[in-house]
């Protein structure tokens, strides 16, 4: 198992931050700066104290200044060879084949529901660590996140630039001149029409560790607009436009507007979903990111993403009639 070491501290060393890594989070840098560390250690270090920016300590999530001094301490990390733990060649191979895009600077990839964004929580290979062991030249970081069951489009960056400028799109709420477009099939009949969902989203923890988002009024601004496509069985194939990207924003919008994500086992109708499993095949989530764009350059380079609806969901709706 991965350990950090417990040498002296005059085995550790001290990064200065260059203007190219200015407002990148001290966790992400780590990554970078620890290849081949998980996640999990990551936070490890940050949490005990070992990693320090400017002789104090600091969070995880904390956005990095130019000339910051970062301590990091010494960790000694098995190779995957040693190890003999590399991500499984199925995987690798159905990563390969679900990339949808590729320039200089990014690569989207239409990522297989089941798999993880990144490894971490018991999860030994996510999407980065399989891509960068398929691209072990290229440095790739990945641009945003995908819940675990939820496929679709997932971009990650070739180049440093690219990913801030994207990051900080992401960041900007409402109107930031990216668009985020999901495909989803929902319990029941939807009214005609885009319905828009301004509803606050907390994120707490349960026992275990285990995030659960609730509309509430002291969570952060959410804006959804949901609009059907048709309807196929008597649910709602609907397109979701999302303003904002907060965790399990999609799936606790529509469960709060009574038409929860078909195969959803957290926020779900657990009647609705058995029967969609025997009657359809549905085994999994029906929520398929399917479209992203933007504009990098200040807005001279524009990007228009897709990742087209997968086989074994389009089996659903054909199922469904």
């Amino acid at each position: 198992m991965t350990q950090p070491d417990t040498p002296p501290s005059s085995g550790a060393r001290t990064v200065r931050i260059p203007d190219d890594r200015a407002g990148q989070r001290l966790d992400n840098f780590l990554l970078g700066q620890l290849k081949g560390a998980p996640r999990s250690l990551v936070y490890k270090l940050v949490r005990s104290g070992q990693v320090r920016i400017n002789g104090g300590r600091a969070k995880a999530e904390r956005k990095l200044e130019v000339g910051d001094e970062v301590r990091i301490p010494p960790v000694r990390l098995e190779t995957q060879q040693d190890a003999g733990r590399s991500p499984p060649k199925g995987l690798l191979a159905a990563l390969e084949a679900s990339i949808v895009f590729e320039d200089t600077r990014l690569l989207a990839i239409n990522k297989p529901s089941g798999i993880a964004s990144h490894g971490g929580s018991g999860i030994s290979f996510g999407v980065i660590e399989a891509m960068r062991a398929l691209r072990p030249r290229d440095t790739l970081e990945l641009v945003h996140r995908l819940d675990r069951d939820t496929s679709g489009l997932l971009v990650l960056s070739k180049k440093r630039s690219a990913l801030s400028e994207l990051q900080r799109l992401l960041r900007e709420d409402h109107g930031s001149g990216i668009e985020k477009r999901y495909l989803a099939l929902l319990i029941g009949r939807m009214p005609d029409g885009t319905m828009s969902v301004d509803a606050p989203l907390h994120v707490g923890l349960r026992q275990g560790g285990e995030r659960h988002v609730q509309v509430n009024p002291a969570g952060k601004p959410s804006m959804s607009h949901f609009r059907v496509l048709e309807r196929r069985g008597g649910q709602s194939y609907c397109e979701i436009r999302i303003e904002t990207g907060r965790t399990h924003q999609i799936r606790v919008h529509a469960r709060h507007i009574g038409h929860p994500v078909a195969g959803d086992d957290k926020y779900g109708d657990e009647a609705a979903n058995k029967r969609l499993r025997e009657q359809v095949g549905l085994k999994r989530l029906f929520l398929h990111a399917s479209t992203l764009e933007f504009a990098l350059d200040g807005g001279k380079a524009p990007y228009s993403l897709n990742a087209p609806l997968v086989p074994e969901l389009i089996e659903v709706l054909d199922r469904l009639g």
